[in-house]
């Protein structure tokens, strides 16, 4: 069966892609161009999503929100993300241990991507992340690594981004999900590395005593060459029905049924909806009752988790001692996440009230999302944004806030 991968990055325009034909016993057919130039005879198509722009994230969730899509789970996720859930699509992927496993990926850049492949006749097809197309087995993650930074596989439902590393040195983030894997009793027996450019391998002798655990040199791999039959679909866009108007009559059965699971459905989705609304608000209000319970001075409670950080940050500072939001603390962890840049690449940094504001020069977008990823791992909160500057030298605003 052929297979037509397109690799879709949400955060650009959809005006063209790379993309690769995949036959099963044939070598892969690879190519890059606008979308009126796809090939136009696979049987399955799949749409990859890079793996910076997908989000796999372990939530608890009562049965009946499982397999759905929107806000109710965008809902779930909330804690995990930055800014509107609304903006976020969220998918169920399955079931790891005790938790649900959710993907989160950009809503509006999907539906551009939808848009525009429909104007080219392109109807039906899978989503998948590009983490989930690693090969995985039981006891083993799968790294596919660059020689800077990659991702990893570490379940059948489950991965995320790295950090930057390099030959003799594995990423942080990579121990660290050791570490949290070691608590919860799910460690692996070994790490299978996937080189995805000539003259990626690390040293594996270096990594393994750093890691503490068996590490393997694997194939070279690419999200192209990958077997047609592995990954985990996030979700399927179905052919659009055409001709109804000749078949109405022979429908209309079925339209009645359809109408009457359609109803059900919504009375489950509304039922749902309002039970997940009283948690938030029993939440609240324990919440709320703690606070007080706490600090019983306190006038007004508008939202008690922003204020007991607050009150905890009042005393740590009456006690002599340092918070997370304080300048010190914030520009250690900051130093840390750009000690890569080169001279002059730190612009302007300023701090106000617990957050701390830096104006990047001359910054790539690979640079940049590990900046990033770094400063999210040290515990911090973070927004980007672009600013003004001079013809030909990108500039990039990043505001951390301690979490």
């Amino acid at each position: 069966m052929s297979l037509l991968r397109i690799y879709c990055s949400l955060k650009d325009p959809p005006l063209h892609c790379r993309w690769a034909l995949v036959d099963d016993g044939r070598e892969p057919v690879a190519g890059e161009g606008r979308l009126a130039e796809l090939p136009r005879r696979a049987q399955r198509i799949q749409l990859v999503i890079p793996a910076a722009q997908v989000l796999i994230v372990r939530v608890q969730l009562p049965p009946a929100v499982r397999r759905r899509a929107g806000s109710v789970l965008a809902f779930a996720v909330e804690e995990n993300i930055i800014g509107d859930p609304e903006a976020s699509q969220v998918c169920w992927l399955g079931v790891a241990g005790e938790s649900d496993v959710l993907a989160v990926i950009d809503k509006q850049g999907l539906t551009q991507w939808r848009d525009a492949l429909g104007l080219v006749g392109i109807h039906a097809y899978e989503v998948h992340c590009e983490i989930l197309l690693l090969p995985w087995r039981a006891n083993e993650w799968s790294l596919a690594w660059d020689g800077r930074e990659g991702f990893v596989r570490s379940g059948e439902f489950e991965g995320a981004m790295t950090d930057c590393g390099d030959r003799t040195s594995p990423p942080l983030t990579l121990r660290l999900m050791l570490d949290e894997a070691q608590a919860s009793g799910g460690r692996p027996e070994s790490i299978a590395v996937f080189p995805r450019v000539p003259d990626a391998a690390p040293d594996i002798g270096a990594w393994q005593r750093s890691l503490g655990v068996t590490t393997r040199l694997a194939g070279a791999w690419d999200w192209r060459t990958a077997p047609s039959h592995t990954g985990v679909s996030l979700m399927r866009e179905q052919q659009r029905w055409r001709g109804f108007a000749a078949l109405s009559s022979r429908l209309r059965p079925a339209a009645w049924i359809a109408g009457a699971a359609l109803a059900i459905h919504s009375i489950a989705l509304v039922t749902d909806w309002a039970l997940l609304a009283r948690e938030q608000r029993a939440l609240r209000s324990q919440m709320e009752s703690r606070f007080r319970a706490v600090f019983p001075d306190a006038v007004a409670v508008v939202d008690p988790a922003l204020q007991m950080r607050r009150k905890i940050a009042d005393a740590r500072h009456v006690a002599g001692l340092s918070d997370s939001g304080d300048f010190p603390p914030m520009l250690e962890k900051v130093a840390e996440a750009v000690k890569q840049l080169p001279l002059g690449g730190l612009r302007t940094l300023s701090y106000e009230s617990g957050r701390m504001t830096l104006e990047l020069a001359a910054v790539d977008e690979t640079t940049l999302r590990g900046i990033v990823a770094r400063l999210l791992q040290s515990g911090l909160s973070v927004d980007t944004s672009s600013a003004a500057s001079r013809p030909g030298s990108p500039t990039a605003v990043i505001t951390v806030r301690a979490s």
